[in-house]
């Protein structure tokens, strides 16, 4: 299987990784006091709410060290989310939350951060193989205008997460790698029930309010995403040559009308998706020389 099973829904969304405001705030059965307090230090500022009430308090608790973005949990591609600077932006945009969801999905308060790189660090165990990454991502529009996902590109090793730290790496991702790992096997231990065979985090790295850098896990992903066109054709490279240690991955995503892919891409889809519109997807493998 290619992806992952959770005890609850919300294991599943980007609810798990900030905790509730106070202790004995809302939450759904099953939540787990113990995560929020084991990814504390590799996540941003943030809380997670089931109600309105709390929803305030964590919006005004973060508001006081700067603007705070509030994050649909089960959005995906960026969409979902707005950002607010004071307490009026607050209440005008949890006016417009989906009060029935919010009970059992929850919402995401979280400090909002400026000139974001967005990591993506991960890892993929199919058969006897297991290969771990770090990325980034790229934006682009989609056909309505909105900046969205287009793309990850992907540094792949053959291996676990050791293997990827022994690559030379900026100190940005390397940290960004460290914070994954706390992440996931934070899950592994505080959701017993947790499988997954495809993980992948997005650490973001920005500057804060006090324009100092920070850099958090802002979210998981247990099931086919954006990068998996280049996860599974890195998988099929290392199959196919047992020697081979680590390739570059992309993934890339384009909307509207767009030149042809590349000669050595693997389209996966091109054509008109009924909610995204005109559309195209592909991967690209290319080796990778370690500069050591």
């Amino acid at each position: 299987m290619f992806g992952g099973v959770v005890p609850h829904p919300f294991v599943a969304s980007k609810a798990i990784t900030h905790p509730l405001v106070d202790p004995d705030a809302s939450a759904p059965a099953g939540w787990s006091h113990a995560f929020g307090e084991r990814v504390r230090d590799v996540v941003l500022d943030g809380y997670t709410v089931f109600a309105l009430a709390n929803a305030r308090e964590a919006g005004a608790r973060l508001l006081q060290r700067g603007p705070a973005r509030l994050k649909a949990v089960r959005a995906k591609a960026g969409r979902g989310q707005c950002t607010v600077r004071n307490d009026a932006e607050l209440q005008a945009a949890l006016a417009k939350i989906d009060r029935t969801s919010l009970p059992t999905h929850g919402l995401v308060l979280e400090q909002n951060l400026a000139d974001v790189t967005t990591f993506s660090v991960g890892q993929v165990r199919m058969a006897e193989l297991v290969i771990t990454y770090y990325g980034t991502q790229r934006l682009t529009q989609d056909n309505s205008g909105e900046e969205v996902y287009g793309g990850s590109s992907l540094v792949v090793v053959r291996g676990g997460f050791e293997s990827l730290l022994r690559l030379v790496l900026s100190e940005e991702v390397r940290l960004a790698v460290e914070q994954a790992r706390v992440y996931d096997n934070a899950a592994k231990e505080c959701f017993p029930e947790f499988f997954a065979s495809r993980r992948n985090y997005d650490v973001a790295r920005g500057r804060n309010a006090d324009g100092h850098w920070s850099s958090g896990v802002l979210e998981q992903s247990w099931r086919v995403g954006g990068a998996s066109g280049a996860e599974i054709a890195a998988l099929e490279a290392f199959r196919a040559d047992a020697a081979l240690r680590a390739v570059r991955a992309q993934s890339v995503e384009l909307y509207g009308a767009a030149d042809e892919p590349p000669a050595n891409a693997t389209v996966y889809f091109q054509g008109i998706d009924e909610r995204g519109g005109s559309m195209t997807k592909y991967a690209i493998v290319d080796r990778y020389d370690d500069p050591r």
